[in-house]
């Protein structure tokens, strides 16, 4: 029998945000391929996609320095063999929003649905954005997992979807040796 195929998808502002909630943020230094792996177990990877706002630079010292960190951030997952998907930031009122990401992921979430690229979606993100998604691609037949964080789960996820896994820090600690 075929083993399965799964499209990993991870949301990297939700990722890095929930990594430093526990003192895990070096994502420079991150084993993407071993948690692909991890979130994988017994199906065949398909597409494997990190979505993020660009980094702009606007001339001031911090934004060449976040600019640099995702060059090397986007180098890393690429030595990785994932593909990453560019949303852009957005600075409003002294803040900077991140724009268009979860339209990408829905978009690729109902595209692997509707072209039958995959059988079972694997999504790292705890953004209800993606609810509508994530419902019409189960009409499809599709499975959808969602991975979250133990100290922070989305109780909405978790209700939507087929499958849950909560990470812990001692599940991740190991893809930041």
């Amino acid at each position: 029998m075929k083993k399965q195929r799964c499209f990993i998808l991870i949301d990297g502002s939700n990722f890095y945000f929930k990594l430093k909630d526990i003192k895990l943020h070096n994502l420079l230094a991150f084993d993407f391929s071993g948690f692909a792996q991890l979130l994988s177990r017994k199906y065949t990877i398909a597409n494997a996609v990190y979505y993020v706002g660009a980094v702009r630079t606007d001339g001031t010292k911090r934004s060449h320095e976040m600019y640099r960190n995702q060059r090397k951030l986007l180098s890393n997952l690429k030595k990785h063999k994932f593909r990453y998907s560019l949303g852009y930031l957005l600075k409003s009122g002294g803040k900077i929003h991140e724009k268009g990401v979860d339209v990408n992921m829905a978009v690729d979430i109902l595209v692997a649905a509707y072209e039958n690229l995959c059988d079972h979606i694997i999504l790292v993100s705890s953004d209800t954005d993606l609810l509508p998604a994530i419902k019409k691609v189960r009409e499809k037949g599709k499975t959808v997992e969602y991975i979250g964080f133990s100290h922070q789960a989305s109780l909405a996820m978790v209700a939507n979807c087929f499958v849950s896994r909560l990470l812990t820090k001692e599940d991740l600690e190991p893809f930041l040796k």
